[in-house]
């Protein structure tokens, strides 16, 4: 049983080319994006013109006789021809049906005096031929460059191309180095007709057809359509008319070229840009490398270390507010630990960021922006890893300071002190002065009792100085719990201080590498998506 693999219509595929040709520049070598751009442009003009006409090229070399086959088929001596060199030097067309065939041979640029019309009482058995233009082009290899110029650019415009070729010359190096090599799948819109058949015996005629078919298929022709003919005898004139009939009766030949050039040039395309695994490659940067983007320049600006730096400066600031005040009085008479450690303003720590260390700092950024490229273009072609890593690196210069002036601001106020350290000042001061009001008690009701005036007198009573003594020790034992419990809740408020600073420097930071590097990364990652996408397409 066999397999047909179906293609998808010539439209869809031609706006798949459209894409690559829009993606290509500076990915695809420019020569490539030329030709696409070449036939995209006569694809439009070919498919807006008309579609009951078939453009068929006699194309062949000087003395190959195609003009007098030109004119054998037409059945009118339409095309001069000559003996002692006989070339032609401009296209002659004849045309089956003339009714909308004028903008197509405008198209063709084929001058008015060359135009023949076969319109009269003697075309009617020729009806199959209907909505066909015969074109002789100029031969191929004239001395004239310009004739060979303007054959080049018919046989790329012709709907289907008959190769006219001489016995002696049809294995000729630089036809087939030039044209015939090129013909690989253009089997269905290419005929082959070996001409001068007249001069060979039938034996001789057999063996050129054999070994003419193996040497097509060996230079990539799969099914070659060779026809034996000579405009002397007329052999084969009716046999190759049939064969270009057939053509124009199916009314798909321009079709079919437009689609044999169209899979030709996705075989290069496809050479350069192999499609392989590249469809694996992600098309957005997910969550999980954001995330670690992030991680690596928070880690590469010292955003642990700011968080840290503000824990600290919270903890030993608040000591002067909600720490119990006899050690704090007695903390006076020792170096301040705030000032041993340099964390009096955590503004100048951020900003102190990158001074120290620029290079360091800046080959962080450039590490964590280089990694997140190289994750993303695994099973990459090397043109659009490239591409990805300009792009992450777009900004890469300005990364460090932006990062540094934008976590600058974020630097926390130091001289903001919270409402219940006030609160708690206030409460362990009444609570160090009613332990001095019960120590000048004590001491008077032990020592100068009898000494203390009669408004004192209450002061000598040595009854109460079990209850000044339990009054002093409450009080001593509320300070020190006092001081115990706000130096758990000064660093519980450390923690969330440090948590709240961290979380801010890090929205940041994924701020900044969104629009510095994620977007621009994203954008080559759309593109490298689209642009394969439609190299599928293309391929169908």
């Amino acid at each position: 049983m066999t397999t047909v693999t179906t293609r998808p219509g010539l439209a869809p595929r031609l706006s798949a080319l459209t894409k690559v040709v829009e993606l290509g520049p500076g990915r695809l070598d420019d020569k490539l994006v030329s030709e696409a751009q070449n036939l995209l442009l006569r694809a439009g003009d070919r498919l807006k013109l008309s579609s009951e006409h078939t453009v068929v090229a006699l194309a062949g070399g000087t003395g190959s006789g195609k003009s007098s086959l030109f004119n054998a088929v037409s059945g009118l001596e339409l095309s001069p021809t000559g003996v002692r060199r006989p070339t032609t030097a401009h296209t002659h067309a004849c045309v089956w049906g003339l009714e909308g065939a004028a903008p197509l041979l405008d198209w063709l640029q084929i001058e008015w005096r060359h135009r023949f019309a076969r319109a009269s009482a003697l075309d009617k058995g020729e009806s199959q031929l209907h909505g066909l233009i015969l074109l002789d082009l100029p031969d191929h290899d004239s001395i004239r460059a310009l004739t060979d110029t303007e054959a080049d650019r018919l046989i790329g415009l012709a709907d289907l191309v008959v190769w006219v070729l001489d016995p002696q010359k049809y294995a000729d190096a630089s036809t087939h180095r030039r044209y015939v090599t090129e013909l690989a799948g253009h089997d269905a819109v290419t005929v082959f007709a070996l001409n001068q058949a007249d001069r060979l015996s039938a034996e001789e005629l057999a063996e050129l057809v054999i070994d003419l078919n193996d040497l097509l298929r060996r230079e990539g022709v799969e099914h070659p359509s060779v026809v034996p003919t000579s405009a002397v005898s007329g052999r084969g004139i009716e046999s190759l008319k049939s064969v270009i009939a057939g053509a124009v009766s199916r009314r798909r030949a321009a079709i079919q070229k437009l689609e044999a050039d169209l899979h030709r040039l996705e075989q290069r395309l496809t050479r350069s840009m192999p499609v392989g695994e590249a469809l694996n490659v992600p098309a957005s940067v997910d969550e999980a490398r954001r995330m670690g983007l992030t991680d690596a320049l928070c880690d590469a600006v010292g955003v642990p270390a700011v968080g840290e730096a503000m824990e600290n400066v919270y903890a030993e600031r608040s000591g002067r507010w909600v720490g119990w005040p006899y050690p704090r009085w007695l903390d006076r008479f020792r170096p301040d630990p705030v000032k041993r450690l340099r964390l009096q303003d955590v503004g100048d720590e951020i900003r102190g960021i990158t001074t120290g260390s620029v290079s360091a700092q800046s080959a962080e950024v450039a590490n964590a922006v280089q990694a997140l490229a190289d994750g993303l273009t695994v099973g990459m072609h090397p043109v659009w890893r490239s591409a990805v890593h300009r792009a992450a690196r777009s900004q890469l210069g300005m990364l460090p300071r932006t990062l540094t002036e934008d976590l600058t601001q974020v630097a926390p106020r130091l001289d903001r002190v919270p409402g219940w350290w006030r609160a708690l000042k206030v409460w362990q001061y009444a609570l160090v002065a009613a332990f001095g009001v019960g120590l000048v008690w004590l001491g008077f009701g032990l020592l100068l009792p009898e000494r203390l005036p009669a408004s004192l007198q209450l002061l000598g009573d040595t009854s109460a100085l079990p209850w000044v003594a339990l009054m002093m020790a409450s009080v001593l034992g509320l300070g020190i719990l006092s001081g115990i419990a706000s130096r758990n809740f000064v660093e519980l408020g450390a923690s969330r201080e440090r948590e709240r600073l961290e979380r801010e420097m890090r929205r940041r930071v994924a701020a900044i590498a969104e629009k510095a590097v994620v977007e621009p990364v994203e954008r080559e990652l759309g593109r490298h998506h689209a642009f394969y996408q439609a190299m599928r397409g293309l391929a169908g």
